[in-house]
């Protein structure tokens, strides 16, 4: 094992601990809200709790592997695990991009003045919610059962030509080339998930900008100068939408150029890796961010503390 593999390991298990720690969080965060406080509830916790899940499942079975094969660990995965690993990374993926898009969606909706063509959806939406996350999990499962058929475990043998090459699974020797279905359902979901969040992202904050300059010949100059709840918003939403847009569309250039490349770079590999697991990663703590949730488990925190100093006083 070289000193760049050791680094390379060193820096796959940190992602793995934060992604793992802020996506664990939020999810017992929202949990916690919509078990036990009923008065915080809202219809949209359930699609951060989805969210969180698949972000766990993404990063878990993109960078184990990965830390794995840095550190020398052979022989990690079979053709089973190969195909398991890969196919469960590849749906929760996909997972990621429908259930962002859906997000935005819902949270375009909800905001939608009462006078708009959306109103009439805002009581409906909340209904959608468990249909939606069962058509993501089967389109997603269906578009991708082709890997389970072209992955193999790696067996050290030479690969020449277009596929897919990792150092414990690669592309069937006989089967470089994807077949057209797998192709097209990949475009198809993507170009829509994408286009269907970039439109409603942009409606909900021109939404909040109008409703913000509005807002400004209302309130006095002294309260003005203070950034609205309105214009935090709107930073967390053009922050989540560009963090995505950046890390899927530049992940997705690098893999394309390392799938169809001749001769295989095993760095493009962890380049690609540490990409895909980036919005994971960072995604709960831009929605943490402003959150009413996280300031009252972080104003509870700090209440506590005063009296478990008290404690440890007395004793």
């Amino acid at each position: 094992m070289f000193l760049s593999d050791a680094i390379w390991g060193f820096f796959f298990i940190s992602q793995i601990c934060i992604g793992f720690l802020g996506n664990s969080l939020l999810f017992m965060l929202y949990m916690y809200t919509f078990l036990t406080q009923s008065q915080l509830k809202k219809p949209i916790d359930l699609i951060f709790i989805h969210l969180t899940l698949v972000n766990v499942l993404t990063i878990m079975f993109k960078l184990i592997p990965d830390a794995a094969s840095s550190f020398g660990v052979r022989h990690f995965l079979d053709d089973v695990g190969c195909k398991a690993t890969l196919y469960t990374y590849r749906v929760t993926r996909g997972l990621s991009i429908c259930t962002t898009s859906f997000l935005s969606v819902f949270q375009a909706i909800t905001i939608s003045p009462s006078n708009s063509t959306w109103m009439r959806l805002k009581s409906e939406i909340s209904t959608c919610i468990f249909p939606s996350f069962l058509f993501f999990w089967i389109i997603n499962m269906l578009i991708y059962i082709h890997i389970i058929k072209t992955v193999e475990a790696n067996r050290n043998a030479s690969f020449v030509g277009s596929g897919y090459l990792q150092v414990y699974c690669q592309t069937n020797q006989l089967e470089h080339h994807p077949s057209m279905a797998f192709i097209t359902g990949i475009i198809i979901r993507d170009l829509f998930f994408v286009v269907l969040m970039m439109l409603s992202s942009i409606y909900m904050v021109s939404l909040l900008y109008k409703h913000c300059q509005r807002a400004q010949h209302v309130h006095s100059p002294s309260l003005s100068s203070q950034p609205s709840p309105e214009i935090k918003a709107t930073h967390n939403i053009l922050l989540l939408l560009s963090c995505f847009v950046f890390f899927y569309s530049s992940n997705n250039l690098i893999a394309l150029y390392s799938f169809y490349r001749p001769e295989k770079i095993p760095r493009l590999e962890r380049i690609t890796g540490i990409l895909s697991s980036c919005y994971p990663t960072i995604c709960p703590f831009v929605l943490m961010k402003n959150n009413k949730i996280t300031f009252r488990f972080t104003s509870f925190i700090s209440k506590m503390r005063p009296i478990f100093s008290r404690k440890t006083v007395s004793r």
